[in-house]
This record gives structure tokens, sequence and C-alpha cells, in this order.
């Protein structure tokens, strides 16, 4: 285990003993009978014990790929052979990436950033442009989902007049989906020459991006039948074939909160409710979360106005290319990689903020 952690990062993001205390931990919580007369406490220190061990084995793993490499690299330097040139090039920059994943992963250790994301993009401020602006935002976050072997859903989206979508909801179902994407919580700007104005004038756009944790199934929310309005409606659609003929679309509203889901995505209205409620079970247990942490006393109070002065990053693709995270002034310059998924680096350096600053508060 020495060779990884002989690198400087290691020691802040990896423990190997305190791992092992907590599964040796758990072991004497699991021997005891009294804990199996509660199943779904004992199943919850099951996932944890599997959690922590699959986190070795995956280190374990590394560490042999490590090996192998160094052990490569010095087959290459007596052979100076191409071929396993290549090959070495491509070992060390796949191990690369997969640290740099575990690095931002061993970060996500707060309450629910292991769970799913329900995620909401809204167009602000701009019309015509910021719908545009709210469809890119959407096409950056599935490929971003793509590419860390996510699953993604579209459950509801509501299509502009002109072009691009008001706004979207969609799921992301993958390790760390939540955590990941709660970093990307705030306004974006977008600031571009506009494809819809003959002019060819400089505009500037904004969307909201909002990610909620997907609950599990043994977190119970109260949410009473008299305090919910359901309303059914047929699914839009690119017409055609295609557009649904029954009221299969689910919108609810919860009363005393004022929230309002909706999911047409499926054919089924049982399965577009379904959805929906567990849409609405997340949203009402963020509120209740904040309140119970007096932080605020709703999550709709901490969204800002989706316009000037609020955002937490800039698109910038005319007179220059920069994109611009306002609250770590991390800086990218290749804004097509960007837009095209590649944001891992804002997350982390805002992983990285966060960690500082409470390490600053403690």
């Amino acid at each position: 285990m020495q060779l990884l952690k002989e690198w400087p990062f290691s020691e802040a993001i990896f423990d190997l003993d305190n791992l092992n205390r907590q599964i040796n931990a758990l072991d004497e919580e699991l021997s005891k009978q009294a804990l199996w007369d509660d199943q779904d406490k004992a199943q919850t220190k099951l996932k944890q014990r599997s959690r922590l061990q699959s986190e070795i084995e995956n280190w374990n793993h590394k560490e042999k790929d490590l090996e192998e490499i160094l052990i490569l690299g010095e087959f290459v330097h007596e052979t100076d052979d191409q071929k396993d040139l290549e090959e070495l090039v491509e070992r060390v920059n796949s191990l690369d990436q997969a640290l740099d994943r575990y690095e931002i992963e061993r970060m996500l250790s707060e309450e629910n950033d292991d769970s799913n994301a329900i995620v909401y993009i809204n167009a602000g401020a701009g019309g015509t442009e910021a719908q545009d602006w709210a469809e890119m935002l959407l096409r950056m976050y599935l490929r971003w989902a793509e590419r860390k072997g996510f699953e993604t859903q579209v459950v509801d989206i509501l299509p502009g007049e002109e072009a691009g979508i008001k706004n979207v909801t969609f799921l992301v179902k993958g390790p760390h989906a939540y955590g990941y994407l709660k970093c990307e919580n705030g306004i974006h700007r977008l600031v571009r020459v506009s494809p819809f104005d003959a002019n060819n004038r400089r505009h500037t756009s904004f969307a909201s991006f909002y990610a909620y944790p997907e609950l599990a199934d043994n977190i119970d929310v109260e949410i009473r039948d008299e305090d919910l309005k359901v309303d059914t409606f047929r699914s839009s659609g690119p017409g055609g074939q295609h557009v649904n003929k029954t009221e299969s679309a689910i919108r609810i509203t919860h009363i005393p909160t004022g929230i309002v889901v909706q999911c047409q995505n499926e054919r089924s209205q049982h399965k577009n409710k379904a959805i929906a409620m567990a849409i609405l079970r997340s949203r009402i247990y963020e509120i209740e979360k904040k309140k119970q942490e007096e932080k605020m006393n709703s999550l709709e109070k901490e969204k800002k106005d989706i316009a000037w002065g609020s955002q937490i990053r800039s698109y910038i693709l005319h007179p220059y290319k920069l994109i611009k995270d306002h609250r770590t002034k991390t800086e990218i310059h290749n804004a097509d990689s960007v837009l095209d998924g590649e944001i891992d680096p804002f997350i982390k350096a805002y992983l990285l903020f966060l960690t500082f600053e409470q390490k600053s508060d403690t």
C-alpha cells in the first residue's frame, strides 16, 4: 500500500487504517443479535460495510495498476519499444483519470452525496435566447452523465415557443450523482452572438440549475393525501403517432408548500404518478432538512433571481472564449469541451473550496 500513499494528495483522500477501523466497528455491531431485530437498521449497516470494503478493494486495484505501470516503465526504458511506450502512456493516463475521479468522490461524504439526483433546469431572463441556453445546459449535463456512465431519464420538459426549452426535470442515476451535481446549483450565465439576432448582436442569457437527492425508500416523509392536488393531462409530443391520446401525464401540487411536480415521460399514468411522488418526497425532505438546520425555511428561498449579479459561472463565447466559475475563480478557455460535458474541473475545484472553508471554520 505504499506506492500510492507516496503521492502528495493520497494522505488527504485515503486512510486505510481508518477504513479498517470502521469495518471492525461495523462487524462488532453486526455480530449483536439485537441489531437484527431492526432489519432496516441492519441492512443499512451491511450496506455501509460493503461500501467501505469496496473502497479498500478499489484502492488495492489502483495500487496493483501502479506497480504494473512501474514494471512496464522499466521495461520500456530498456527496450525503447514504441508499442510498449504507447501502452505505458495509455495506462498512465487511465490511472490518472481513475485517481482524479476517486479523489473527487472521497470528498463526497455528506448525507445523500451517494444518492441519485433529481435535476431542474429553468430558463431565466433573456427570452428565446435563455430558452436555447437552457437546452444547451441540458445537453451539457446529459453528456457529462454519459461520460460518467450514469443513467439519465427526462421526466418532464416544456419546449420554448421558438427554440430551446423553458424548463426540464430529469433524473441522474449512479454512484455519487447528487454529490457531484449539488456543486452545480445556481445561476449559469451565457454571453454570445445570438443566432436568433439578424444583426449579430451580443446577448447575455441566464438559466438556473438545481439538483436534489433522490430519497431512499426507507426515509420517511409524511405526505397527506388531503394536502395533494392531482391533475392529469395529455403528454405533449412532436406530433403524429407519438402524441399521447390518453391523459397519462400527472401534475401534483403540494398545497402546504406550493411545490408543483409533474411527469409525462411514461405512457402509464401509474408510472408517471410514482415518479412524480418520488420527486415530491425529495423536494419536501430537502425543505424539512433545511428547516431543521435552521439555515432557511425552504430551498426555494435559497434561489436568487435568474438574472444579473447572481450567477455562479459565466460561459463567454464572444468576443473570446472563456468559462469562469465565480466561486472558485477556476477558468477554462476550451469552451467547446466544457459545453460537451467536461465539467469535472469545476466540480473538483468547488469541492476543494468547500473543504478548505470547513477547515477554516473549525
